[in-house]
């Protein structure tokens, strides 16, 4: 079994890195390697139905090795970031009880710092005639005006949240409303102390070379069948204005089906988008001091970037080493 007797804190390997760095190819092979389970820490893969544009692993690598958070919601169903954070805490101590490594892979910052430092959420009260209110600017206004207010009052966590994330931006002017505080203050103020023992290695690459592989991706998703995948939701009735819709690769689609973008237009968008989403990604991660960053500019390295992730890894947590 990995864990010895005497580990202070409870083991947690986790993996991030903005999109297309080569999060899922490194992570199969460690959680082989450190009888690890995966957790994805991506806010949507935990949607049924939305395989191509969320870039999930193959049903192959899936099955190779065991996987939570993904396919657990049907499309029209809400997801927060506290909601992720109780099924990941419980599935951390369940994995932990069955003497297997829990391993977090993803790159919804805020997400997997929830669970790495037990972030105590805003207790703020909502005010639903605020939201209400919100909701028709953004429809009226549109998605780029709504998170223009939220600049205006909250700079920073407008900053980290992309304009199509309506409801993380509602609720951060929800609780500039409501209490006059900042949402950027209030996360501030939590304790970064984390209940594990923690291990966080973070993916980071060229970013020319990024940039042409995100492109790349997204042809290759293209290809896939998104458009197919986006238009079939739609026939099941899943609103354009959900949360899992607002998703890369879902607004932009929908923009063409509806006639509101020609083809074109819409992929050089999400891939525009895609971008400045890794970057937010990438600023996000920058800001987590305990990560301990691999390079993966050199693809023919993959060995090499290997053997500096299993290093890291042994100076940051307590194995047997006859596991593995």
């Amino acid at each position: 079994m990995y864990i010895e007797s005497d580990a202070p804190k409870p083991p947690l390997l986790v993996l991030v890195g903005p999109t297309a760095v080569g999060k899922t190819k490194l992570s199969l092979t460690l959680a082989k390697q450190y009888n690890a389970e995966i957790i994805s820490g991506d806010s949507m893969q935990v949607y049924r139905g939305m395989d191509i544009g969320t870039a999930k692993a193959a049903p192959e690598e899936l099955a190779a090795v065991k996987h939570h958070l993904i396919d657990i919601l049907e499309p029209h169903e809400p997801f927060s970031v506290a909601e992720f954070q109780e099924r990941c805490t419980s599935l951390i101590q369940d994995i932990g009880a069955r003497k297997r490594l829990p391993f977090i892979v993803g790159g919804t910052g805020l997400y997997v710092e929830s669970v790495c430092y037990d972030f105590q959420f805003s207790e703020v009260s909502s005010d639903e005639a605020f939201r209400s209110e919100m909701t028709d600017y953004a429809q009226s206004h549109g998605a780029e005006a709504l998170h223009a207010r939220l600049a205006q009052v909250d700079p920073e966590s407008a900053e980290k949240l992309h304009p199509n994330d309506q409801r993380r931006i509602i609720r951060a002017l929800e609780v500039h409303h409501v209490s006059g505080e900042r949402l950027s203050e209030q996360q501030k103020r939590q304790t970064k102390v984390s209940p594990y023992q923690l291990c966080i290695v973070g993916l980071t690459m060229d970013r020319a070379l990024l940039y042409k592989r995100i492109e790349e991706r997204i042809d290759l998703m293209l290809e896939q069948g998104l458009i197919d995948e986006v238009r079939g939701l739609l026939e099941l009735g899943i609103p354009s204005s959900s949360t899992s819709m607002q998703g890369l690769g879902y607004k932009e689609i929908v923009a063409y089906l509806e006639g509101r973008a020609s083809l074109d237009e819409a992929v050089d968008l999400l891939k525009k988008n895609t971008r400045h989403f890794a970057k937010r990604q990438l600023s996000w991660f920058r800001h987590m001091k305990e990560i301990e960053w691999v390079d993966m500019s050199q693809l023919e390295d993959f060995t090499t970037q290997l053997d500096a992730v299993r290093a890291i890894i042994s100076t940051k947590l307590t194995l047997d080493r006859n596991s593995y």
